[in-house]
């Protein structure tokens, strides 16, 4: 495929932040009737230390070689500011926004989807809960408008701050000073995006009660869902394969259908606004 990798810089408040939107761009191929492809922005995990780069490119051109048009969001971490909440929001605000802004010219359609891991999926999972506030669209310098999407994947999500992870409170408070504010369960609405959910029921790190706690929540508020639990897996796997296992547990072919499924239900009507 022919494609291209630019990396944008965010702002917050017309200042430059540590944050990055790197789009891996395909081009249509001349003469195909399929001109548009869907957007998907994907929010790695890295426990708000850092994202890994390897596994999440590798996974980025996964969903590429199956017709999504890719980009990868560099959020703010704790060493570039602590407290640390809200600044990935505003990141994750922005990057939405420049996509909305350039469906023209990076031959989008009119589809966003959200795809999150472990810590870069709470962050996912807060954003669907708050993309239309109106204090996460000032922060951001952007308009509520700008920041609508479509749907999202949570894969293993870190959910609530008092669901096992992070395990101490000085950690904790690197992440957030208000923690209440920043359980992804606690502030579901009627307006959160359709959620295709998924983790493993012996994650060692991130408990599998934050997918059931922001699941029930969401199914109390009547969100269109579907979710996964696999019997086993370590914590960390994007695709579950060897291609980006970073130890032998982590290629585990079962739990890599969710793949498949995930993309079978991004490609789906029913759960369409």
């Amino acid at each position: 495929m022919t494609m291209q990798v630019q990396t944008y810089s965010l702002t917050t408040d017309h200042r430059t932040t540590p944050a990055t939107l790197t789009a891996y761009l395909q081009t249509p191929t001349p003469g195909s009737t399929v001109q548009q492809f869907a957007p998907l922005l994907i929010i790695p995990g890295g426990s708000m230390t850092h994202i890994p780069v390897e596994e999440t490119e590798k996974t980025a051109l996964a969903f590429a070689s199956r017709g999504f048009q890719v980009f990868i969001l560099r959020y703010s971490f704790i060493s570039d500011q602590t407290p640390l909440y809200p600044a990935p929001l505003y990141d994750l605000a922005q990057a939405v926004a420049i996509i909305n802004t350039h469906r023209a010219t990076w031959h989008l359609n009119d589809h966003l989807h959200l795809l999150g891991f472990s810590a870069g999926g709470q962050v996912t999972a807060l954003f669907n809960d708050y993309w239309d506030a109106s204090w996460l669209a000032q922060g951001a310098g952007v308009t509520t408008t700008e920041l609508d999407f479509t749907d999202l994947i949570l894969g293993y999500p870190v959910i609530d701050l008092d669901s096992g992870f992070p395990t101490d409170a000085s950690t904790q408070a690197q992440w957030t000073d208000t923690p209440a504010k920043y359980n992804a369960s606690q502030h579901v609405t009627a307006t959160n995006r359709p959620t295709f959910l998924w983790a493993t029921l012996d994650d060692p790190i991130v408990p599998v009660q934050n997918t059931i706690n922001y699941f029930l929540a969401q199914q109390a508020a009547g969100i269109s869902q579907e979710i996964h639990l696999f019997e086993h897996g370590p914590h960390g796997m994007d695709l579950a394969n060897a291609l980006v296992a970073h130890h032998p547990a982590g290629n585990q072919p079962h739990v890599a259908h969710w793949v498949d499924l995930a993309v079978e239900w991004l490609q789906s009507d029913h759960h369409q606004f």
